[in-house]
């Protein structure tokens, strides 16, 4: 029995560590909503790829490693396909980090001044807006979307920052605990059956 309940804690080590290893980043879903900007009461998917470093593996809280990134904004809300919609990749002069929202960007011109990157606004009936960019330093960034409805005139902003080169290994802490707790296991029941094979 003590060895059965031991072989289903090692199985259910092994599927925590292995769902510990899936949730970073680079197989992010749309389920996880981790990736959707909110615009007003749209939403559009914010995707990064680094194709020349980390092949079809996709980002969208961070992108990993310094150099080309792809970003493709998908629309979610098919609403925006018909709205002008302009994007911009902001430097976080303000530090906002995380926190950032479009009222702590400051004015026009101080949106303009922190700009890396201006996809001028038009019409996306396709629902994709794809764009080339090459991050040289590593540090906190900010995704602006502004749409404009057409017909009525009404614009809405969304911003959504994320981190570009930067590694946090607190990240990984999980699966190595995971890591030692099923080592530990592991040593603890061959441990016991050596000393059984020596007491027969």
């Amino acid at each position: 029995m003590a060895k059965r309940r031991g072989f289903h804690a090692l199985i259910g080590l092994v599927a925590l560590l292995t769902a510990a290893v899936a949730s970073g980043h680079g197989g992010v879903s749309m389920e996880d909503d981790n990736c959707v900007m909110k615009i007003g009461a749209m939403r559009a998917h914010f995707t990064g790829y680094q194709p020349e470093k980390r092949a079809t593996q996709e980002f969208c809280e961070d992108i990993p490693e310094l150099g080309r990134a792809i970003i493709v904004v998908d629309y979610v809300t098919a609403a925006l396909r018909e709205q002008e919609v302009e994007f911009r990749v902001l430097k976080d002069v303000k530090n906002l980090k995380a926190r950032g929202r479009y009222e702590d960007l400051g004015s026009e011109a101080d949106i303009a001044a922190a700009t890396l990157v201006h996809v001028p606004s038009q019409v996306y009936p396709r629902g994709t807006l794809t764009f080339d960019q090459s991050f040289d330093a590593p540090g906190w960034y900010i995704g602006m979307i502004t749409a404009k409805d057409t017909a009525n005139g009404t614009v809405v902003h969304s911003v959504f920052p994320f981190k570009v080169g930067v590694h946090s290994l607190w990240r990984y802490l999980p699966a190595f605990m995971i890591v030692f707790a099923l080592a530990g296991l592991t040593y603890r029941l061959t441990g016991r059956k050596k000393v059984a094979a020596k007491v027969n």
